[in-house]
């Protein structure tokens, strides 16, 4: 199966998982939903629920800022994006990616472009300490903050 082929039906199957969880908990798939997961799909970075407004407004003229942020939760809780908080005043979201090891955060102080990058030994030391202590680990995650080296990648370093 080429990409495009493989990309048409991941999109199919996550519109009917998302389809089915509104459902359980009865709401609709409206067309604004639809346009908001569109667009949720087409993104291929960390996007902000602003980013996700004016990428699902350019699907649907009709999808509102209250509609986008409303749809947020029933996303993260449809396991289609998770919460990304990088100690902001706001959250950035990204596209679950089913990823069986941990991913790190790296975020330039520079431009804030955040990069993920696999660590699966935190994955191991988050269970092991958990464990250690007679507890089970629920989540965890590893931030690092640098600066970007290269001025072409990093957004303000080429103002």
């Amino acid at each position: 199966m080429d990409e495009k082929n493989k990309q048409t039906t991941d999109s199919d199957t996550t519109t009917e998982l998302f389809r089915e969880h509104l459902s359980q908990h009865g709401m609709r798939l409206t067309n604004q939903r639809k346009a908001i997961l569109q667009a949720v799909l087409r993104q291929t970075q960390h996007f902000t629920a602003e980013d996700l407004l004016a990428k699902a407004k350019h699907i649907d003229v009709s999808v509102s800022r209250a509609t986008v942020y409303r749809s947020l939760p029933v996303l993260m809780q449809s396991k289609i994006i998770r919460e990304v908080d990088v100690g902001r005043d706001f959250k950035y979201y990204a596209v679950e990616d089913k990823r069986k090891s941990f991913q790190a955060q790296v975020i330039c102080r520079k431009c804030g472009k955040i990069m993920e990058i696999d660590a699966p030994f935190m994955d191991w030391y988050g269970k092991a300490v958990a464990e250690k202590l007679g507890m089970e680990a629920v989540s965890q995650r590893l931030q690092v903050e640098a600066m970007c080296r290269d001025p072409e990648h990093c957004v303000f370093a080429r103002k």
